[in-house]
């Protein structure tokens, strides 16, 4: 009986690695170059992709554990939420997973990991690091395509990717319909540059160790400061992978897509 268990279990993982495998590959590898940098990246377009036809754009911002070169951990966590075939029909967008460089950041960020939770020190005057540099960059070539709708550009980001997402509506407070950040940070002085302009889902974890979910609460009131209308849920129980949480909201996807630029 308990080999039967565990051979059961064993499949059930066997399963779940094949089908997550299987998604990922649907994301296509390419790479953006600019001047002497190049930034990897996935995408996943929309089934039947017709390039006559105007599609949403996500930017997706990892986190730090997934920094590197290989353009596949990237897509270690989220890229499966919008590989199922009732997504892509309910929600035909055109996904992008930039991979940010191993020595690098998506935001302009002192971070102390001599504390727990980590210190972090926002320095966007600074100006925005390469990799988030060329992000914007091949934001902006895509969104350059006739076949992208501009009222549809959002960005969603965990952890280091949550605090990118903050800085990337900072930098681009014009460009995207909705933003999700999840356990991340920011920057609260610029705040007033979106809040009024992007709705902001914001998602951390009550027991998050590595980024405090302090960090979210800052943001939040800087957002209704400066007023905006910011949507905030805290997990209780949930310690840094509150992304797992917020993947599973059923209203997430029908959240984010719902939203077009304000004209």
């Amino acid at each position: 009986m308990r080999i039967k268990k565990v051979s059961t279990f064993l499949l059930f993982i066997l399963i779940a690695f094949y089908a997550k495998a299987q998604g990922t590959e649907a994301y296509q590898s390419k790479h953006f170059i600019k001047d002497a940098d190049t930034l990897l990246y996935r995408v996943l377009y929309p089934e039947n992709f017709d390039e006559n036809k105007k599609y949403p754009i996500l930017l997706f911002l990892h986190g730090a554990g997934e920094r590197g070169n290989d353009n596949k951990k990237q897509l270690t966590h989220g890229s499966i939420l919008f590989t199922s075939s009732k997504i892509r029909q309910d929600y035909p967008a055109i996904i992008i997973f930039p991979q940010c460089a191993e020595n690098d950041y998506w935001s302009k960020v002192k971070v102390n990991r001599k504390k727990s939770p980590i210190g972090l020190k926002f320095k966007y005057k600074k100006g925005p690091t390469t990799s988030l540099a060329l992000t914007m960059e091949l934001l902006d070539s895509i969104t350059a395509q006739k076949y992208s709708n501009k009222d549809q550009v959002y960005v969603m980001g965990l952890s280091m990717g949550g605090m990118g997402t903050y800085e990337i509506l900072s930098r681009k407070p014009n460009t995207f319909a909705a933003a999700i950040p999840i356990c991340g940070g920011g920057d609260p002085k610029t705040a007033s540059n979106y809040a009024t302009k992007t709705p902001i889902w914001t998602f951390h974890g009550a027991e998050d160790n590595v980024v405090s979910p302090q960090e979210s609460l800052t943001m939040v009131s800087a957002i209704l400061k400066a007023n905006g209308k910011p949507r905030f849920t805290l997990y209780e129980n949930a310690n840094h992978n509150s992304w797992d949480s917020a993947f599973a909201e059923s209203l997430l996807l029908p959240w984010l897509f719902s939203h077009s630029l304000k004209k």
